[in-house]
């Protein structure tokens, strides 16, 4: 291992792009550290302990790597990146001129990503305009908090005029950097850029979590969790290298004076395609109730009952009604996160053009029909995985009466899935130039 480890900097071009990494990667945290101009460090004091929580606010924190809880110029994160992406990959089924684009090759997706770049804009603009109005005035964090203890103090002591609408451009800014920054390591560096910032983020989160409960003086827990993060990330790296491999035929046919064709290969399907989007989607589908709550007030009548509920069983997740609700939409969102991920009519269609069949498969409706029940049969499990693995750290937590890391099995799940992809990266660099990798 040690020796595998040293030939990568034996390659000066793969050296480099380490490096360049990793400079980037320092840059972000030096990002992260720097506070936005104008907010008063009382206020950041109690943002702080509110998104320290399991909830709605801890799950911004975890994707901006704490750059949420200090107000930072990061604050934002990359979360409007991964949404703007996961928008226009929704949109791609239903605009046909999307569809078109995404069947054009590297043209279309050039297209198809500066397109990213603008919904990506627009929604860093509402996220950063709905996060200075609500926490700006010191209401938001009472919505985010399951004791409903406000904090008395705003962010903005002096109002939203004009330190707020400086801080707006930039959070946005700051947006549009990551999402810069993430584009160059793509270009330059090692893997996917944005998945490396993630990764990044994840990552800086997982020794605060495991210091804040030695702190409370848990160490029975604390050995728990260690142990049960130590489980995740075997049963990840193992589900996450599964898949089941579909065959396929190609029917010889004469092209010229060659014969072609002929071969044998397979179809994978990866038990867990969708990765960490469905969890994603489940987190941000529960923080819409939290806005709803803002417009119906605190009153009494069926108005005080819906708030009471949201307060009780959407926003605190230290019961088990909140955790059975997240693990349902995780598997739902799996389910249709595969359905657009992966097009069986599609599939079939392009076997079929390339003279390609399954065997025991007649071409057409039946290879359809085949390659929808083998999607839908492989995603359960895997769909059900990702779901216990998202729930399993607060059932451990709400049991021990702690009330903090509750997100340690999807920073796992992210960390492990990233790192896997990054090690791949290398492996195909060091094998290219007659170096022997890590995987074998």
């Amino acid at each position: 291992m040690i020796s595998n480890l040293a030939n990568i900097f034996k390659v000066s071009d793969l050296r480099n792009k380490l490096l360049f990494v990793v400079l980037m990667v320092g840059v972000y945290r030096i990002g992260v550290a720097i506070r936005v101009p104008g907010v008063d460090p009382i206020a950041i004091e109690q943002l702080r302990e509110t998104a320290s929580q399991q909830g709605a606010l801890g799950f911004l924190n975890l994707f901006s790597g704490g750059a949420f809880e200090s107000f930072s110029i990061f604050a934002l994160g990359i979360m409007p990146y991964i949404t703007a992406s996961i928008i226009m990959q929704v949109l791609g089924v239903v605009i046909p001129k999307l569809e078109q684009l995404q069947q054009e090759g590297a043209v279309g997706q050039r297209k198809i990503t500066q397109y990213t770049r603008y919904v990506t804009i627009g929604l860093a603009t509402l996220q950063a305009t709905g996060l200075v109005f609500i926490f700006g005035t010191g209401r938001g964090t009472a919505f985010f908090t399951a004791a409903g203890a406000a904090p008395t103090v705003p962010l903005l002591p002096d109002g939203i005029w004009p330190r707020g609408y400086l801080i707006i451009p930039t959070l946005v800014a700051g947006t549009a950097v990551l999402m810069w920054m993430g584009e160059m390591i793509s270009q330059r560096g090692i893997g996917n850029g944005m998945s490396m910032i993630i990764f990044a983020s994840v990552v800086a989160s997982l020794p605060g979590g495991f210091w804040s409960i030695l702190q409370l003086n848990e160490i029975f827990w604390f050995v728990a969790m260690v142990l049960l993060t130590i489980g995740i990330i075997i049963a990840v790296v193992y589900v996450d290298l599964g898949q089941r491999r579909i065959p396929v035929q190609f029917a010889k046919r004469v092209v010229g004076r060659r014969m072609m064709g002929g071969q044998n290969t397979y179809i994978p399907l990866k038990v867990n395609q969708s990765g960490v989007i469905p969890i994603i989607f489940a987190s941000s589908i529960l923080l819409l109730p939290v806005i709803l709550t803002q417009f119906l007030g605190s009153g009494e009548g069926w108005r005080g009952d819906i708030v009471e509920f949201i307060d009780t069983y959407i926003v605190n997740p230290d019961n088990f009604v909140y955790v059975t609700i997240f693990a349902l939409m995780i598997i739902a969102f799996a389910y249709f996160y595969n359905s657009i991920a992966f097009d069986p009519v599609r599939q079939a269609d392009q076997l079929r053009r390339q003279g390609g069949f399954i065997p025991g498969v007649r071409p057409g409706p039946q290879t359809e029909r085949y390659l929808a029940k083998a999607v839908n049969r492989i995603t359960l499990p895997g769909a059900v995985f990702i779901a216990i693995i998202a729930v399993l750290p607060y059932i451990l937590l709400i049991i021990a009466g702690i009330n903090t890391f509750g997100f340690a099995g999807t920073s796992v799940l992210i960390s492990v899935g990233v790192a896997l992809e990054l090690m791949r990266q290398i492996d195909s660099q060091l094998t290219l130039r007659n170096y022997e990798g890590f995987l074998k």
